[in-house]
Parts: structure tokens; sequence; C-alpha cells
């Protein structure tokens, strides 16, 4: 067992971690000296605004049906049916949060009748 001293290294180290790790984005895409944000700066921002939140959900989407099908097959095919009807409905109604909804209680559904 660690001793009070070692914990209390432990807790300010990982604390220390947090704070650099929250910090790290506003150091690092911070306004110049005359208040103005600089060229590369904003591009790259806009590019990690445009790009980065398709790439993450597609990489969340595989992993839970990877998970799924290799957990239960049945439920793969349920969670690959709530994710098309995720899909539909977003293309339908064009809002993240009746479509996310939506995907859930598609979900729930097919999870009480089929397993």
């Amino acid at each position: 067992m660690n001793s009070a001293m070692e914990a209390l290294g432990m807790v300010l180290a990982m604390g220390a971690v947090i704070l650099f790790c929250r910090a790290l984005p506003f150091l690092f895409f911070s306004r110049n000296g005359s208040g103005e944000k600089n060229g590369a700066s904003e591009r790259l921002i806009g590019f990690v605004e445009k790009i980065v939140p398709p790439v993450a959900m597609t990489v969340l989407t595989f992993n839970i049906l990877g998970a799924s099908f290799k957990a239960d097959r049945l439920d793969g095919f349920l969670v690959l049916g709530a994710s098309a009807a995720t899909a539909v409905v977003h293309l339908w109604k064009r809002n993240f949060l009746i479509s996310i909804l939506g995907g859930t209680a598609f979900y729930m559904i097919l999870s009480r009748l089929f397993l």
C-alpha cells in the first residue's frame, strides 16, 4: 500500500496532467499579441471543425458495431438496425438530438422484442 506522501504525489501529478490537457488547446489556439488570429491557426481550426466530428462518429460507429457482432450476432444486427434508423431519422429531420433519441428508442424496442 502506498504511503500518504506517495498518494499525495500521485494526486498532484495527475492533477497537473489534467490541467495541462485542459489548458493546451487554449495555449495552442490563442490569439497573437495584436488580438487577431493567425491565418494558419484559423485554417487549422476550420479543418478540425470540419473533419474531426464525422471521423469520430465513424470510428465510434464501427467500434460499437464490431463489439456488438463479436459479443452476440443477434445483438449486432439489432445495433446495425438501430444505426440505420438513426441515419434515416437524421437525414429526414436534420436534427442530431431527434436522430439520437429516435435511434436509441428503436434499439430499446428491438432489444425488448428480440433479446
